[in-house]
C-alpha cells in the first residue's frame, strides 16, 4: 500500500536497496546455520516500517548519508531478532504468511539466531560512531524486553485496564517506532525541539500501528495479518478488542471473552468473534488508533516543510488506513 502514496512511488525502491544491501551482508555469517535462518526471516520482507522511519527522519532535515541506511537495517535487525523470540515464546507457527523459522528450524536455533541478529545491530550502531545513539538503543531494548514480560504476565489476565494495555504495546511495540525515528534525528543534527518531535511521531505512529493490528485479528485475513486470524486469542493474549469487551460489552461477551482468554482457548473464536462483531469494539478500536495518528501527524509541524515531512503524515494516515 505503501506504493499508492506519491513519494514512496518516487523513492521507496532506492530507499529500502540501500538498506537490503546492508542487511544481505550484515546477516552472513561462517556458521551455515545463522546465515540461512537470518535469510530466511529477512527474506520475508514484512512492512519495513521501521527502517523506512529512520529513513524518513533523518531525510526530513535534510541528511542523506549512507549511515542512514546502516542505522536503518540496524533497526530492523533489532525488530527481526524480537520477532524470532516471539514466535518461540506464542509457538507460532505462521509469520508474515510463512512458517515461522522455530517450526522449521526448531526453537533452539531460533533464539541462538536471534540473539545474533540482535548484537549485530548492535555492531552496526558503533559503526556509527554516535555514543548518544547506543545510548538511545540501549535504553529502547532495555524498554522493549520490559515489555515482552509485561505481555507474558498479562496472558489470561481479564482484569487488564486499558490504560495498562497501551503501556505493554507502548514498552514492546511503539518504543522501537520511537528510537527508529530518534536516530534518523541524531544522525541528521536536529536540535531539541526536532529529536522530540520525531521521537513522539515515532511513538504514535507505532501506538496506532498495534492497536490497527490487534482490530485486524478480528477482521482481517490470514494473508493480511501474515499469522493465523485468532491466533492472539488462542495465547491468552487481551487485546483492546477483548478489553473493551470486558467493560462494556454484555454480559455475555464478557463472560465469553474472559473464559477464552483464561482458558486460552481457540476453539471460542467463532463465538468471541461474532461478540466483535455485533458491537462498537472495532469502532472504537478504530477510532483510538486514529486519534494516536493524529497526534503523530500533529508533530511534524516542528519539521521543515517539504515532501518527506508529507510523506511522513501519508504513513501516519496509512498506520490506521490498513484497514480498508
Amino acid at each position: 500500500m505503501l506504493y499508492s502514496l506519491p513519494y514512496f512511488q518516487q523513492h521507496l525502491d532506492a530507499d529500502l536497496e540501500r538498506v537490503n544491501a546492508v542487511i544481505g551482508k550484515a546477516v552472513q555469517s561462517e556458521v551455515a546455520l545463522i546465515s540461512q535462518i537470518g535469510s530466511y526471516i529477512i527474506s520475508a520482507g514484512g512492512k519495513r516500517l521501521r527502517p523506512i522511519i529512520t529513513i524518513l527522519a533523518g531525510k526530513v532535515l535534510g541528511y542523506d548519508d549512507d549511515k542512514l541506511y546502516s542505522l536503518a537495517a540496524m533497526v530492523e535487525f533489532i525488530h527481526t531478532s524480537t520477532l524470532l523470540h516471539d514466535d518461540v515464546v506464542d509457538e507460532s507457527e505462521l509469520r508474515r504468511g510463512r512458517a515461522t523459522a522455530n517450526n522449521l528450524f526448531g526453537n533452539a536455533a531460533a533464539v541462538l539466531v536471534g540473539d545474533f541478529l540482535y548484537t549485530r545491530a548492535f555492531q552496526l550502531m558503533v559503526g556509527s560512531g554516535s555514543l548518544k545513539i547506543l545510548d538511545v538503543m540501549a535504553d529502547a531494548t532495555n524498554i522493549i524486553a520490559e515489555g515482552e514480560v509485561m505481555q507474558l504476565m498479562n496472558i489470561g489476565n481479564t482484569d487488564i485496564s486499558e490504560s495498562q494495555y497501551l503501556q505493554v504495546i507502548q514498552y514492546k511495540t511503539a518504543k522501537l517506532f520511537e528510537a527508529a525515528a530518534q536516530v534518523g534525528a541524531i544522525l541528521a543534527g536536529a536540535d531539541a525541539t526536532q529529536e522530540q518531535a520525531l521521537k513522539d511521531y515515532g511513538m504514535y505512529v507505532g501506538t496506532a500501528f498495534q492497536i490497527i493490528d490487534d482490530v485486524l485479528d478480528y477482521s482481517g485475513s490470514p494473508e493480511q495479518i501474515g499469522k493465523n486470524v485468532g491466533d492472539d486469542l488462542a495465547e491468552g493474549k487481551p487485546t483492546l478488542p477483548l478489553i473493551y469487551l470486558m467493560r462494556r460489552g454484555s454480559a455475555e461477551a464478557a463472560a465469553d471473552v474472559r473464559h477464552a482468554l483464561t482458558h486460552a482457548d481457540r476453539s471460542y473464536f467463532d463465538k468471541i468473534h461474532a461478540h466483535v462483531l455485533a458491537s462498537d469494539a472495532l469502532a472504537y478500536c478504530t477510532a483510538q488508533a486514529r486519534q494516536a495518528a493524529e497526534r503523530a501527524a500533529a508533530c511534524l509541524e516542528a519539521l521543515p516543510d517539504n515532501e518527506v515531512r508529507r510523506a511522513m503524515r501519508d504513513l501516519a494516515e496509512l498506520s490506521v488506513a490498513r484497514l480498508s
